[in-house]
């Protein structure tokens, strides 16, 4: 399967939200699953580095918008660039090319991806497919969207997101066709 996953830009090597970005690219790897990241620094530079060094192909989802706003290139583990444009049609290709999403803590950019992808879903504007959002930031937040939207949010819509605390469970449910 094509898995994209979602982080921040903010992690450095050493770092553990770096490392656990590392080891899901790996076993994703490991597992036989392709890894889509957005291509750069962070997050994506980590899942990138732990699914090539394990064999996987890694395709990096770049865009000029980016570039344009910070002098950055696609990181030295991407096997297979796809440069855009713009930061929407990245969005899209990153959300439309996978069979299945892993979201990382990360900060707007991230959560922008997490809504989009969910919102296509309830609208049934995409397929579903599994969206798995890693760590207890994700739950927490996502648990006031769901207490202060009340009804404005369905039970069929929330159902669109799986949590899992870390990565290997994030895996777990993903293999396990929980979705």
């Amino acid at each position: 399967m094509n898995i994209t996953i979602f982080g921040g830009a903010q992690p450095q090597p050493g770092s553990t939200a770096y490392d656990e970005a590392y080891r899901l690219g790996k076993i994703l790897a490991e597992h036989g699953h392709t890894v889509l990241t957005g291509g750069y620094i962070g997050t994506m530079e980590a899942a990138s580095k732990g699914a090539n060094q394990a064999g996987a192909n890694v395709i990096g989802i770049t865009c000029g918008e980016i570039e344009a706003w910070r002098p950055i290139a696609v990181n030295a583990w991407v096997k297979e660039e796809r440069h855009h444009p713009t930061l929407l049609k990245r969005l899209e290709d990153l959300i439309t090319g996978c069979d299945a999403a892993i979201a990382l803590p990360g900060g707007p950019g991230t959560l922008t991806e997490i809504a989009l992808m969910w919102n296509l879903m309830t609208v049934e504007s995409l397929p579903r497919r599994p969206l798995i959002l890693v760590g207890d930031g994700w739950q927490s937040i996502f648990h006031q969207v769901f207490e202060i939207t009340g009804n404005y949010t369905s039970t069929n819509a929330k159902k669109l997101l799986l949590f899992a605390e870390d990565v290997e469970t994030a895996v777990s449910l993903l293999e396990s066709n929980a979705f």
